[in-house]
Protein backbone atom coordinates (compact mmCIF):
# COMPACT_ATOMS: atom_id res chain seq x y z
CA UNK A 1 0.00 0.00 0.00
CA UNK A 2 1.12 3.56 -0.55
CA UNK A 3 2.47 5.57 2.35
CA UNK A 4 0.20 8.31 3.70
CA UNK A 5 2.01 11.42 4.89
CA UNK A 6 -0.13 14.37 3.89
CA UNK A 7 -3.13 14.89 1.68
CA UNK A 8 -4.94 18.03 0.54
CA UNK A 9 -8.41 17.59 -0.85
CA UNK A 10 -11.98 18.78 -1.11
CA UNK A 11 -14.05 18.16 2.01
CA UNK A 12 -17.53 16.62 2.05
CA UNK A 13 -19.60 16.71 5.26
CA UNK A 14 -21.60 13.63 6.26
CA UNK A 15 -22.37 14.58 9.82
CA UNK A 16 -24.60 11.66 10.70
CA UNK A 17 -23.76 9.64 13.81
CA UNK A 18 -23.56 5.85 13.76
CA UNK A 19 -23.14 5.44 10.01
CA UNK A 20 -22.92 1.68 9.68
CA UNK A 21 -21.17 -0.38 7.07
CA UNK A 22 -24.53 -1.58 5.74
CA UNK A 23 -25.20 2.01 4.66
CA UNK A 24 -21.68 2.61 3.40
CA UNK A 25 -21.92 -0.46 1.12
CA UNK A 26 -25.19 -2.44 1.03
CA UNK A 27 -25.11 -6.24 1.11
CA UNK A 28 -26.06 -6.76 -2.54
CA UNK A 29 -22.64 -5.42 -3.57
CA UNK A 30 -20.59 -7.84 -1.46
CA UNK A 31 -20.36 -10.56 -4.12
CA UNK A 32 -17.38 -9.01 -5.91
CA UNK A 33 -14.02 -10.51 -5.13
CA UNK A 34 -11.76 -7.62 -6.12
CA UNK A 35 -11.16 -4.43 -4.21
CA UNK A 36 -12.28 -2.12 -7.00
CA UNK A 37 -15.51 -1.27 -8.75
CA UNK A 38 -17.38 -0.18 -5.62
CA UNK A 39 -17.53 3.60 -6.10
CA UNK A 40 -21.04 3.53 -7.57
CA UNK A 41 -22.27 1.44 -4.64
CA UNK A 42 -20.97 3.82 -1.94
CA UNK A 43 -23.95 4.96 0.15
CA UNK A 44 -26.15 3.39 -2.55
CA UNK A 45 -29.46 3.66 -0.69
CA UNK A 46 -28.82 7.25 0.43
CA UNK A 47 -27.83 8.24 -3.12
CA UNK A 48 -31.50 7.80 -4.12
CA UNK A 49 -32.12 11.09 -2.27
CA UNK A 50 -31.16 13.95 -4.62
CA UNK A 51 -30.32 16.07 -1.59
CA UNK A 52 -27.75 13.60 -0.23
CA UNK A 53 -24.45 15.38 0.30
CA UNK A 54 -22.42 13.28 -2.15
CA UNK A 55 -25.00 13.95 -4.88
CA UNK A 56 -24.34 17.68 -4.67
CA UNK A 57 -22.06 18.95 -7.46
CA UNK A 58 -20.08 21.08 -5.01
CA UNK A 59 -18.73 17.89 -3.40
CA UNK A 60 -17.86 16.05 -6.62
CA UNK A 61 -14.32 14.76 -6.31
CA UNK A 62 -14.20 15.10 -2.52
CA UNK A 63 -11.37 13.12 -0.95
CA UNK A 64 -11.77 14.08 2.72
CA UNK A 65 -14.97 12.98 4.47
CA UNK A 66 -16.19 14.62 7.69
CA UNK A 67 -18.33 12.14 9.59
CA UNK A 68 -20.23 11.87 12.84
CA UNK A 69 -19.25 9.77 15.82
CA UNK A 70 -19.07 5.97 15.62
CA UNK A 71 -18.48 5.96 11.86
CA UNK A 72 -18.24 2.48 10.34
CA UNK A 73 -20.18 0.64 13.03
CA UNK A 74 -22.14 -2.51 12.24
CA UNK A 75 -20.82 -5.52 10.41
CA UNK A 76 -17.16 -6.08 9.69
CA UNK A 77 -17.32 -5.70 5.91
CA UNK A 78 -14.00 -4.59 4.48
CA UNK A 79 -15.95 -3.63 1.36
CA UNK A 80 -16.96 -0.39 3.15
CA UNK A 81 -13.36 0.80 3.13
CA UNK A 82 -12.88 -0.43 -0.44
CA UNK A 83 -15.93 1.61 -1.54
CA UNK A 84 -14.69 4.78 0.17
CA UNK A 85 -11.23 4.32 -1.30
CA UNK A 86 -12.59 3.49 -4.75
CA UNK A 87 -14.70 6.67 -4.66
CA UNK A 88 -11.53 8.70 -4.09
CA UNK A 89 -11.56 9.23 -0.33
CA UNK A 90 -8.12 9.33 1.28
CA UNK A 91 -9.16 10.36 4.79
CA UNK A 92 -12.20 10.21 7.05
CA UNK A 93 -12.32 12.58 10.03
CA UNK A 94 -14.74 11.75 12.84
CA UNK A 95 -14.94 11.90 16.64
CA UNK A 96 -14.83 8.09 16.79
CA UNK A 97 -14.75 4.99 14.62
CA UNK A 98 -15.89 1.43 15.08
CA UNK A 99 -12.81 -0.67 15.90
CA UNK A 100 -13.20 -3.12 13.01
CA UNK A 101 -13.72 -0.29 10.52
CA UNK A 102 -10.59 1.46 11.82
CA UNK A 103 -8.62 -1.78 11.40
CA UNK A 104 -9.93 -2.27 7.86
CA UNK A 105 -9.08 1.35 7.03
CA UNK A 106 -5.50 0.81 8.20
CA UNK A 107 -5.19 -2.43 6.23
CA UNK A 108 -6.22 -0.59 3.07
CA UNK A 109 -4.37 2.70 3.49
CA UNK A 110 -7.40 4.87 4.32
CA UNK A 111 -6.69 7.33 7.12
CA UNK A 112 -9.37 7.24 9.83
CA UNK A 113 -8.38 10.13 12.11
CA UNK A 114 -10.24 11.31 15.17
CA UNK A 115 -11.18 14.95 15.70
CA UNK A 116 -13.16 16.32 18.62
CA UNK A 117 -16.77 17.45 18.27
CA UNK A 118 -15.81 21.15 18.41
CA UNK A 119 -13.39 20.68 15.51
CA UNK A 120 -16.01 18.76 13.53
CA UNK A 121 -18.55 21.55 14.07
CA UNK A 122 -16.07 24.28 13.12
CA UNK A 123 -15.03 22.42 9.97
CA UNK A 124 -18.61 21.76 8.94
CA UNK A 125 -19.39 25.48 9.21
CA UNK A 126 -16.37 26.35 7.07
CA UNK A 127 -17.26 23.77 4.44
CA UNK A 128 -20.84 25.05 4.29
CA UNK A 129 -19.75 28.70 4.02
CA UNK A 130 -17.02 28.19 1.44
CA UNK A 131 -17.83 25.96 -1.55
CA UNK A 132 -14.72 24.11 -2.63
CA UNK A 133 -13.25 24.13 0.88
CA UNK A 134 -10.09 22.06 0.93
CA UNK A 135 -8.28 20.68 3.91
CA UNK A 136 -4.75 19.43 4.35
CA UNK A 137 -4.57 16.33 6.51
CA UNK A 138 -0.99 16.01 7.72
CA UNK A 139 -0.35 12.67 9.37
CA UNK A 140 3.30 13.46 10.04
CA UNK A 141 2.39 16.58 12.05
CA UNK A 142 -0.92 15.06 13.28
CA UNK A 143 -2.76 18.22 12.24
CA UNK A 144 -5.32 19.43 9.78
CA UNK A 145 -5.17 22.85 8.16
CA UNK A 146 -7.54 24.84 5.99
CA UNK A 147 -6.80 27.63 3.52
CA UNK A 148 -8.40 30.14 5.89
CA UNK A 149 -5.83 29.54 8.66
CA UNK A 150 -7.93 26.96 10.50
CA UNK A 151 -5.80 24.29 12.21
CA UNK A 152 -6.59 21.53 14.66
CA UNK A 153 -4.99 18.33 15.90
CA UNK A 154 -5.99 14.88 14.75
CA UNK A 155 -5.65 11.75 16.83
CA UNK A 156 -4.33 8.52 15.35
CA UNK A 157 -3.15 5.46 17.25
CA UNK A 158 0.69 5.55 17.28
CA UNK A 159 1.10 2.13 15.64
CA UNK A 160 -1.49 2.99 12.99
CA UNK A 161 0.30 6.28 12.34
CA UNK A 162 3.66 4.53 12.00
CA UNK A 163 2.28 1.92 9.60
CA UNK A 164 0.50 4.46 7.39
CA UNK A 165 3.54 6.73 7.25
CA UNK A 166 5.65 3.76 6.13
CA UNK A 167 2.99 2.29 3.83
CA UNK A 168 2.98 -1.05 5.63
CA UNK A 169 -0.02 -3.29 5.15
CA UNK A 170 -0.22 -6.55 7.14
CA UNK A 171 1.97 -8.50 4.70
CA UNK A 172 4.60 -5.75 4.42
CA UNK A 173 4.70 -5.55 8.22
CA UNK A 174 5.48 -9.27 8.44
CA UNK A 175 8.01 -9.11 5.62
CA UNK A 176 10.06 -6.63 7.64
CA UNK A 177 11.06 -9.69 9.66
CA UNK A 178 11.79 -11.93 6.68
CA UNK A 179 15.43 -12.56 7.65
CA UNK A 180 14.43 -13.59 11.18
CA UNK A 181 11.71 -15.85 9.81
CA UNK A 182 14.19 -17.55 7.47
CA UNK A 183 16.65 -18.06 10.35
CA UNK A 184 13.93 -19.56 12.49
CA UNK A 185 12.74 -21.85 9.70
CA UNK A 186 16.30 -22.97 8.96
CA UNK A 187 16.88 -23.82 12.61
CA UNK A 188 13.53 -25.44 13.40
CA UNK A 189 12.15 -26.97 10.28
CA UNK A 190 14.84 -29.52 9.54
CA UNK A 191 13.39 -32.73 8.25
Amino acid sequence: MDAFRSHTGLVAPLLRRDVDTDQIIPKQFLKRLGRTGFADALFFDWRADAGFVLNQPRYAGASVLLAGANFGCGSSREHAVWALHDAGFKAVLAPSFADIFAGNALANGLLAARVDEATLTALAARVEAAPGYQLTVDLEAERIAGPDGFTAPIAVDPLTRQRLLAGLDDIALILQHEAAIRRYEAAHLRV
